[in-house]
């Protein structure tokens, strides 16, 4: 693929320096920190041509750099010019130690206040300061300024969620929220991340791709009152009288004087340092108010899904093993053919699941990575990388839905075919993930353990030849909400915070061989209390949600143990019982053989 060049860098540097800025740096973010982003926030896209969800541009006057993670590094490698940005992995070469290596003295460099977080903008401003140079907030992006034909923002209408599917009136959970800023110490709490807000009021919308929310802020007080603060011209009389009396609604032009407000109170305010935009903090300090750094507190409740958000999530997950069912026998007939690629095997599922009652559309864009291209992570087919799947090929398929009861996430990795070239060491990798797949979706584990705690059982299978993976094996699901929820994952990098009864997490090892293939399986797990004989504290485990099978072909039996081997067998079992009643004769038919006994 040929790395994205246009003028986007060269505008961009004249407009730093009629600011009087030595360099600037670009995350892809929007004003909420979010990780699915409306087209006029994707600024790093615009100057980079990078396409992945996770990211960061430095341009300085004579050189610039571009980190990502390990999900996305030879996507970045494919779609950002080398000649323009030096590349580099976020992880082991970080942003921070570019700026100290590169800043000379005196320098200034700028930041949108609004697209970084405190936590965050505090490691580069500390990075910053240590080169000798001077970090500075600026008002107005100054890539916006130079953006042609920057789309425009959303403007859709956000809608009630039903009480059907939410499990508790927004006016509850408006005071348990309530409940826990008083106890924090705090009179309010700043929302700025739309999930939490369509959480707590109960309310979903369209304006950033995959994930159902309306774009806005909001104040939660600790009384039970909420402001919300979005274009007024964006609510009709429904919406209202779903809000009720004890949400005001103000539009964003309205935040500064409601967060002067807190200030002349000398209100104490809590403010995520990680998802709220550093702007927040810094407009309520000069106000006079006080700061109390502590994690939005919708995050936690939000994670924990009530009954009504459990039952959804099983009966979404059952519609959507339904369409995943016809897929994959549609495909095992029509791939070997040699005339589909890619993009059409994507178009094919997205067609499955519409069929679906609830569906709204995907949950993130299916990666569809045939070969080579499975071993790029986070691999997204295009007009120029797609693929055309041939007879041999190891597929790996990454997709999921939104439906309005649920949001799904699965990964598959199919063999085309019968035969492969170095098919038994594909077949190895395969059942080390299978491995690790199953440590984790039989674990038991004490109340009080976190993911990182946990994260390291799905990988001993391919510790003990030398391999890994690079990237977290498991995170946090929505309930209809965002695919990638926090506060909790099954990841090394994940802050340890407890998992709990009520929340789902995926379930995802991989191996990645670059060049030829990828491998990842993966179902979303809900975590339940477990009883155990004799237990000595309380114990929790999972519940396996998706229902879909694994591809036969690539297990070696005999490197599961007996244990395995059973949970392998009940699991094939289940998705027999499950889900060939949803589906028509010939697809049960095709079930059947694909949910053997090992």
């Amino acid at each position: 693929m040929k790395p994205f060049v246009n003028d986007s860098v060269p505008a961009l540097r004249a407009a730093l320096a009629e600011r009087g800025l030595d360099g600037f740096i670009v995350p892809r973010a929007d004003e909420h920190l979010n990780e699915y982003i409306p087209a006029s926030a994707d600024r790093l896209r615009w100057l980079t041509g990078f396409t992945g969800s996770a990211g960061l541009a430095i341009v300085l006057a004579d050189r610039a750099a571009f980190f990502t993670d390990g999900r996305y590094l030879l996507q970045a490698e494919a779609e950002v010019d080398p000649r323009i940005f030096t590349i580099r992995h976020s992880i082991e070469a970080p942003a921070e130690a570019w700026l100290r290596e590169t800043l000379g003295k005196g320098q200034r460099i700028g930041y949108d206040p609004w697209l970084h977080g405190e936590e965050a903008l505090a490691r580069l401003s500390a990075a910053v300061a240590s080169a000798g140079a001077t970090i500075v907030p600026v008002e107005g992006n100054p890539v916006d300024t130079v953006w042609r034909g920057r789309p425009g923002v959303p403007s859709g209408r956000p809608v009630p969620h039903p009480i059907a599917f939410a499990g508790e009136e927004a006016a509850a959970k408006r005071a348990r929220i309530g409940e826990a800023i008083a106890k924090a110490g705090a009179a309010a709490a700043v929302l700025t991340a739309p999930e939490s807000i369509a959480w707590l009021l109960n309310i979903r919308g369209d304006d950033v791709p995959y994930n159902p929310v309306a774009l806005a802020f909001a104040i939660a007080h600790a009384d039970g009152r909420v402001a919300l603060f979005i274009e007024l011209s964006r609510l009709d009389a429904t919406l209202h009288a779903h809000l009720g009396n004890a949400v005001t609604v103000e539009p964003p032009s309205g935040l500064a004087a409601a967060l002067a407000a807190l200030g002349a109170a000398k209100a104490t305010v809590m403010v995520d340092p990680r998802s709220a935009p550093a702007w927040f903090a810094a407009r309520l300090r000069e106000a006079g108010a006080t700061v109390l750094a502590e994690p939005d507190p919708v995050l936690l409740p939000k994670a924990r899904k009530n009954a009504a958000e459990q039952e959804g999530a099983r009966a979404a997950q059952r519609r959507d093993a339904a369409a995943i069912a016809r897929f994959l026998a549609w495909f095992e007939r029509e791939a070997p053919k040699g005339g589909l690629d890619e993009l059409a095997a994507g178009e094919a599922l997205l067609r499955f699941r519409a069929r679906g009652e609830h569906f709204v559309g995907e949950s993130f864009p299916a990666i569809t990575g045939s070969g080579p291209n499975g071993a790029i992570i986070h691999y997204r087919a295009t007009g120029a990388t797609n693929r055309r799947i041939a007879k041999g090929d190891v597929f790996l398929l990454d997709s999921g839905a939104q439906y309005r009861d649920g949001t799904t996430d699965i990964t598959r990795t199919l063999l085309v075919g019968e035969a492969a070239p170095a098919l038994a060491e594909i077949a190895d990798r395969f059942t080390r993930v299978l491995k690790g797949h199953i440590a984790i979706a039989t674990l038991k584990f004490p109340k009080g353990i976190a993911g990182p705690h946990i994260e390291a059982q799905a990988r001993r299978a391919l510790w003990d030849v030398g391999l890994d993976y690079d990237h977290g094996t498991g995170h946090g699901v929505g309930s209809y909400l965002s695919v990638h929820e926090g506060p909790t994952g099954l990841s090394r990098a994940a802050r340890p915070i407890a998992l709990e009864p009520g929340m789902i997490l995926s379930n995802e090892p991989g191996f990645y061989a670059p060049g030829r293939y990828g491998i990842r399986l993966e179902n979303l797990l809900l975590v339940r209390e477990e009883t155990i004989a004799g237990a000595i504290k309380p114990f929790l485990g999972f519940e396996t949600l998706t229902l879909a099978p694994f591809d036969r072909r690539l297990i070696v039996p005999s490197m599961l143990t007996e244990a395995e081997r059973a949970w392998l067998d009940a699991y094939h079992a289940r998705v027999l019982r499950e889900i060939a009643p949803l589906v028509e004769p010939e697809v049960a038919s095709w079930l059947r053989g694909a949910c053997p006994t090992l």
